[in-house]
């Protein structure tokens, strides 16, 4: 049994949560979802079995989310939102599948990946297929502003799965290079996802920039707990096994940190277990305990802290409105999962 790093103290007063989100915009979101299930039906029985497979999974729908709200709060009173939204879900699930296959992961919220149940050729076409709905979608609302944000959020997603190849197993990699792919790979679209909803509401351009700083700090931030939650007890309630990141050699921000401010042996260990690969039964130990000792688990909290309060100032433009409240405590959120 690995040993694995305890975040926090004592218990919270009060844990931030996306219910006050949720409910307000629980109308939209009930669309937005049915919108999904319409959307990934096709002639083609596996399709729909498949794509469903993951989206009935579960997870928190946290992108259309902040399209939703950050619409509701630009003042927007119509339904372009809803189909954004979706196309925004599209997307994402579309970059699971794939990241599933291209990671060989087995395990996603508590349930076998979609490459386990039906190969990764069917993964990787219906992540495609799904990436043409989110398309499709984008077309019909007819703004080639909204086109250009999210077909460029796509194409900058894409391009952050192969910088993460090209960074795959390498402890060379610098904090700036694992800040690019994670920038790319997950703040992208959480970018994008909030910014057009400045968009759809015709809002002033400062306002888009806003939303969009706001989205990228976010989704920084929100990674960077991802990262140090895979050496924590709380991935079981992720859905996920502790430790996945470390026996797929994945170089994240808290190994940086122990592999710069560790001696001439505990480098020879991060680079025996992530670049050559050749891990033994209790390296994960030994990784939790190391990470420990430099203190990286908690220095990448601290970072993810700083990218909050950056997106934090980013809504400060925005007059006092309840969605401009939730996407504050949505920070807070992101950050509290790793307590």
């Amino acid at each position: 049994m690995a040993e694995v790093v305890q975040f926090g103290h004592g218990r919270m007063p009060a844990r931030p949560s996306l219910d006050n989100l949720m409910a307000l915009v629980a109308a939209d979101l009930s669309k937005v979802n049915r919108s999904i299930l319409e959307r990934m039906q096709s002639r083609v029985v596996l399709i729909p079995q498949l794509a469903g497979h993951l989206i009935a999974a579960g997870g928190k729908r946290i992108r259309p989310l902040l399209t939703l709200a950050s619409a509701r709060m630009c003042g927007y009173r119509g339904e372009r939102h809803i189909q954004l939204a979706a196309a925004v879900e599209f997307i994402h699930t579309a970059t699971l599948l794939h990241d599933d296959v291209v990671d060989e992961s087995s395990l996603r919220r508590g349930n076998a990946t979609a490459n386990v149940l039906w190969g990764n050729k069917a993964s990787v076409l219906v992540g495609d297929f799904l990436f043409t709905r989110a398309f499709q979608l984008m077309v019909e609302d007819g703004s080639l502003g909204v086109l250009h944000i999210l077909a460029n959020a796509s194409a900058v997603i894409t391009e952050g799965e192969v910088l993460q190849l090209q960074t795959a197993n390498d402890t060379a990699t610098t904090e700036d290079a694992y800040l690019e792919v994670i920038s790319a790979k997950t703040a992208a679209l959480f970018a994008a996802a909030c910014r057009v909803g400045a968009v759809v509401a015709s809002r002033p351009k400062a306002e888009e920039t806003a939303l969009d700083s706001y989205g990228r700090n976010l989704g920084i931030a929100f990674q960077l707990v991802d990262d140090a939650l895979d050496y924590s007890a709380r991935q079981a309630e992720l859905g996920k096994t502790v430790g996945d990141d470390f026996r797929e050699g994945k170089i994240t921000l808290p190994v940086l940190l122990a592999y710069r401010r560790g001696d001439a042996d505990e480098r020879a260990f991060w680079r025996r277990c992530l670049q050559r690969m050749r891990q033994e039964p209790d390296d994960l130990n030994q990784a939790t305990r190391l990470l420990a000792r430099h203190h990286a688990i908690a220095d990448t909290l601290e970072r993810a802290r700083y990218y909050g309060a950056m997106a934090r100032d980013a809504l400060a433009i925005f007059p006092e409105h309840a969605c401009k409240s939730a996407l504050d405590e949505v920070i807070d959120f992101c950050v509290a999962r790793a307590h």
